[in-house]
């Protein structure tokens, strides 16, 4: 029943743990799965404190385990193993603690230990968080690496070193952080959230060495994970060795295979691109010196004609037949003028031979009467009518006295 209290009737505070030790106390036993974050083993006692670190969330619980179940494991209990434990929850009301006393302890195996990361990648990957378009490429040259790493760690000498032996000038951020253990996720995450807060960092790197699985546990951790694919800034992993591969390089950008080669992807080398620069250099004065070859060739080639030799000779050619046009034009139109002057010639004649005029030349006349119209009969001019008559250089006057009609048939006969 709940306890009924009042400002004026309140309840002691042993009272309220008592309460809360009573209710936990009736809890049953329960299976809980997790990291261990902490080892106590005090000198001198039969129980062994531990913590147990959630794998997702940054919650943890307190343990109380009999050293005999500890000691009594397979494999040496170290922190941040996997393990899964059998528990009932306890209330220590005189510290108003809270724990839970294990009464079984279990390792969690290698082939379990891979299963459970392969059913967490596949929720990771249904959810888009390792699709390949979400990939960024890196820079060509970052202003400034970012770097997680453990402190003085191998890992660090190496991106450290290789980078500036490739390029002396590279600047480096490095956030340090716990690469191994239960607060390795934890410090992770924190040092990437602020080099990408950082201004001048262009690309962040998360090296570590090798080592077991279970050592790098920290970077297949879903929280991790999660926020490395939250990240504006592009990141290159470089865990373990070519053959391990936590779930933090498929959420990455880039997988490096090793520290060595996350440098390597990082930061061009100097002495290959001044190589590069070079052969670029050679390639393009080789192209322009053809090129300007080719281009005096071609020139060479139009100075050696002779129309550019001597300008003026293609004119001179030129006049000649402007000449020779000229005077073939002449002649073909003397020619043709002269062929007209003897057709007109020709014509004329013909005309004068049946002009009226020569007739009357030959002695023929032309008789018309007052009227003028001429007369080719007797029969159209009466007795003293007046006539005119055309002759070959004038007219003659004249009055007719008489007519006398003569038969044509007699004149043909005469």
């Amino acid at each position: 029943m709940a306890l009924e209290t009042s400002a004026q009737s309140p309840a002691p505070v042993r009272q309220i743990a008592n309460l809360i030790s009573q209710y936990v106390d009736r809890l049953g036993a329960v299976w809980v799965e997790g990291q261990i974050a902490q080892i106590n083993r005090r000198p001198g006692l039969g129980t062994v404190f531990m913590t147990l670190r959630d794998a997702v969330a940054d919650i943890s619980i307190p343990l109380t385990v009999p050293r005999d179940r500890v000691d009594g494991l397979a494999t040496p209990l170290v922190e941040g193993a996997s393990v899964v434990v059998q528990a009932k929850p306890s209330y220590y009301a005189n510290r108003g603690s809270f724990s839970l006393a294990v009464r079984e302890i279990r390792m969690v195996g290698l082939g379990e230990l891979l299963a459970r990361l392969e059913r967490r990648r596949q929720l990771l990957a249904a959810e888009g968080l390792f699709a390949r378009e979400l990939k960024r490429s890196l820079p060509f040259l970052p202003h400034r690496v970012g770097l997680v790493t453990a402190p003085a760690s191998a890992a660090e000498r190496d991106v450290l070193d290789n980078a500036r032996r490739r390029w002396p000038n590279v600047a480096f951020e490095v956030a340090h952080a716990t690469m191994q253990g239960p607060r390795a996720a934890a410090e992770v995450m924190e040092g990437l959230r602020r080099l990408d807060r950082h201004p001048d960092v262009d690309v962040i790197v998360v090296a570590r060495g090798g080592g077991s699985v279970e050592d790098l546990l920290p970077f297949s951790d879903e929280a991790l994970i999660r926020a490395v694919h939250g990240l504006r800034t592009p990141v290159v992993s470089a865990i373990g060795h070519e053959q391990d591969q936590p779930l933090l390089d498929l959420v990455a950008d880039v997988r490096a295979s090793t520290p060595t080669d996350a440098a390597k992807l990082v930061v061009p080398d100097v002495a290959e691109e001044l190589r590069m620069v070079d052969a670029a250099r050679h390639r393009l004065r080789h192209s322009l010196g053809g090129w300007l070859a080719r281009e005096q060739a071609g020139l060479d080639a139009l100075r050696s004609r002779p129309v550019l030799g001597d300008p003026r000779g293609l004119l001179d050619e030129r006049a000649d037949e402007i000449r020779e046009l000229r005077d073939r034009a002449r002649r073909t139109l003397g020619h043709r003028l002269d062929r007209a002057e003897d057709d007109i010639a020709h014509q004329r004649a013909r005309a004068r031979a049946l002009s009226p005029l020569a007739t009357l030349e030959r002695g023929y006349a032309v008789l018309q009467d007052a009227e003028g119209h001429v007369v080719t009969s007797v029969t159209a001019v009466a007795a003293s009518s007046e006539i005119s008559v055309r002759v070959a250089d004038g007219r003659v006057h004249a009055v007719t006295t008489g007519t006398t009609r003569t038969e044509l048939h007699e004149e043909s006969d005469g």
